[in-house]
């Protein structure tokens, strides 16, 4: 594992939160990587259990009356591709954040040095984990874990296993305003029903557990001790000082929820509120 350990980053074992104010602080933490000089990663959850949609992604592919039943989030991320199902329990999720000009320029580059502590917290746990090797055609593209896999950015289980390789974790990044944001999520447990019922669509359980593995069923380790490994993993790889959000970080993130990750307007529509209209 490479070791990036010459600039300053913190570590912040976050609390759960709703899914909006997760996206927020992702980008407040952009913000203090440009303006303060602060690189962060962190692991976190989601609390009420989220659906994130990929950007562009079509909100009419959402089961709305399902996830209202079920008390399920519904919130828009910045990166592209299909919408993930974050499950409270189920759902491990980690975000890295640095200036652009302290990480590779290419894409994959980034990815690749990005991912290391994430599969050096897989070979930690026993999850014998990789970049897949092979591609993997899509089943149902509105579903990140359903899309074809790539072997650019996801992670699949076992390493190698080819075109049967199961997917347990999918990673994304977006540059803004010249600071590079990756985040992920790593998947703990199955939940079937969750993960295909957000969807409007009629996709049968069994589709995503032959599509997806995960910590538990391949290491059988409890979830706080898999994010206490991701977040040692993350903290050894660039020798972050345990941290946590400052209050005028957690104010703004606020303010940004309400008008952004939110609000119907980004979530559907992708259209973001000026300050004061709520």
């Amino acid at each position: 594992m490479t070791v990036i350990t010459d600039q300053h980053w913190r570590l912040i074992r976050d609390d759960a939160r709703d899914g909006a104010m997760q996206m927020a602080l992702e980008e407040i933490a952009a913000r203090a990587a440009l303006e303060d000089g602060v690189r962060t990663v962190r692991t976190y959850a989601w609390e009420p259990s989220t659906l994130s949609l990929g950007y562009r992604q079509d909100a009419d592919t959402v089961n709305w009356e399902f996830c209202e039943r079920e008390g399920i989030d519904v919130t828009r991320r910045q990166t592209g591709g299909g919408g993930i199902y974050h499950d409270r329990h189920a759902d491990i999720s980690y975000t890295i954040v640095a200036p652009a000009d302290e990480v590779p320029g290419d894409l994959m580059d980034c990815y690749e040095l990005f991912c290391e502590p994430i599969l050096e917290a897989f070979d930690r746990m026993g999850v014998d984990a990789a970049f897949a090797s092979a591609e993997q055609d899509a089943i149902y593209r509105p579903s990140c874990y359903l899309r074809d896999i790539n072997p650019a950015h996801d992670i699949v289980a076992p390493a190698d296993a080819g075109a049967d390789a199961e997917k347990i974790s999918g990673n994304a990044q977006y540059r803004q305003r010249d600071v590079v944001i990756q985040h992920g999520s790593i998947s703990y447990a199955l939940e079937p029903r969750t993960h295909v019922g957000v969807f409007d669509a009629d996709i049968d359980e069994s589709t995503f557990t032959d599509r997806v593995t995960s910590i538990r069923g391949e290491a059988g380790i409890d979830r706080e001790e898999a994010v206490e490994t991701i977040a040692g993993a993350l903290r050894d790889w660039c020798g972050a000082d345990d941290a946590t959000w400052r209050d005028d970080e957690l104010e703004a993130a606020r303010d940004l929820a309400d008008r952004k990750y939110g609000s119907d307007a980004w979530v559907r529509n992708r259209e973001v509120l000026e300050a004061g209209d709520h």
